[in-house]
């Protein structure tokens, strides 16, 4: 399972899986956040497992709300990556999927041929 954070002072991002596909834990970390006093707003994506946490930083700290969710089992930290780190593996992803259809499209077109012609792809 892999989580994400970012946070820009009065906002912050968590991606989790526990949260994706899952009402009853949106539902759920809506109402642990909605009594945290500078908890502006709370948008929760349940298709990418997504919470978007709109705060004021004079009221309350990004580490004291990740600490909550932590603490209360919505997130782990110690398999969090950082947003360099959720590049670079969406990055890596793209160009696995972008090799194997390269490779799809040269085996199609060798096969397309005679057998002498896939032959001489072989060779």
């Amino acid at each position: 399972m892999s989580y994400y954070i970012h946070n820009v002072p009065g906002r912050l991002r968590i991606k989790s899986p526990l949260i994706k596909r899952n009402e009853n834990t949106a539902y759920a970390l809506r109402k642990l956040l909605g009594t945290v006093n500078g908890i502006a707003t709370i948008d929760i994506n349940l298709t990418t497992g997504s919470l978007l946490v709109n705060y004021n930083p004079r009221a309350v700290r990004h580490s004291d709300i990740v600490r909550l969710l932590e603490t209360k089992g919505y997130m782990d930290t110690s398999k969090a990556m950082n947003n360099d780190q959720y590049i670079n593996n969406a990055a890596s992803k793209a160009g696995q999927i972008i090799s194997r259809a390269v490779f799809g499209v040269f085996v199609d077109k060798a096969f397309e041929g005679s057998a002498l012609s896939l032959l001489t792809i072989l060779i």
